[in-house]
């Protein structure tokens, strides 16, 4: 070859792929660290801190925040956890079910309740409920209320989580049932359910978790001062005290909450990927 062909070659890079890999990411953690150091020095603190961070109002807040507020949250959430858990095992099932008319309702009730916003959902459960129903209450008053609300917008959700575990046990299980003597109705319930349960714990908890930060919407109801739950427990101080603070503190609140139920999240899922390895 001669010197004229050599400089028509291109020349190639004396970098290995993995090495342009950590080059890219390098340069990466080097925008984030520019962004975060600018960030740093733009930003306001005295002002921050005197809006957000007022240790007087969050001493103020204890032990209301925990006992009143934050208890009330984790009520609110397990109430429509539950409403919403066996709901949506029923409606899964009718999704599976051979009867057209079960499997059309399901159907309508999911598209429905995934489509409208949880808000109006709580609007109509708080009014709706009472203006189709004059002198009817709801059962546990507000929690009930609550419940009912939280229940019907997770029961969508859940029933087509439910619908697909149990469309992901295999089918041989439902047909050794039968051999051996069972009904399918009893094979559902004693074999089949079971097994769908432990496949979609994960996303379930994932749904406890987005029922958390929706039991907020508890404020559109019209809650006495002991009904309180951690948003309106927040909002109804930072509007006595003109300060941001007890606002911080409900969201720190949330995340004590959030935050490990996220984590258990992440390990079932972990689990559930080695145990289908």
């Amino acid at each position: 070859m001669s010197d004229a062909d050599a400089t028509l070659q291109p020349r190639k890079s004396g970098l290995t792929r993995r090495q342009k890999r950590a080059l890219s990411r390098g340069a990466q953690y080097v925008v984030f660290v520019a962004a975060v150091i600018a960030f740093a020095v733009a930003a306001d603190w005295g002002r921050l801190k005197n809006q957000f961070a007022q240790w007087d109002l969050v001493k103020q807040m204890f032990p209301d925040v925990i006992t009143l507020a934050l208890k009330n949250t984790v009520l609110y959430t397990m109430s429509g956890f539950v409403v919403g858990l066996a709901l949506g095992l029923v409606i899964a099932l009718m999704r599976l079910s051979p009867v057209g008319p079960y499997r059309w309702l399901a159907g309508i009730y999911i598209e429905i309740f995934r489509g409208l916003p949880a808000l109006l959902i709580f609007v109509f459960v708080g009014v709706a409920v009472p203006l189709a129903f004059p002198g009817t209450e709801i059962p546990g008053g507000t929690y009930g209320k609550v419940a009912l609300a939280l229940g019907l917008v997770s029961a969508a959700y859940m029933a087509e989580t439910i619908r697909a575990g149990i469309q992901a046990v295999p089918k041989g299980q439902m047909e050794a049932a039968r051999s051996l003597g069972f009904s399918h109705a009893r094979a559902m319930v004693s074999i089949i359910i079971p097994q769908a349960f432990r496949i979609v714990i994960p996303p379930l908890t994932n749904e406890l978790v987005l029922l958390f930060k929706d039991s907020s919407l508890v404020l559109f109801l019209g809650v006495t001062l002991e009904e309180r739950e951690l948003t309106k427990f927040g909002r109804d101080l930072a509007s006595q005290t003109a300060n941001s603070t007890p606002i911080l503190v409900a969201g720190l609140c949330y995340l004590l909450v959030t935050v490990p139920l996220g984590f258990v999240v992440r390990r079932l899922e972990a689990k559930a990927g080695e145990a289908t390895k």
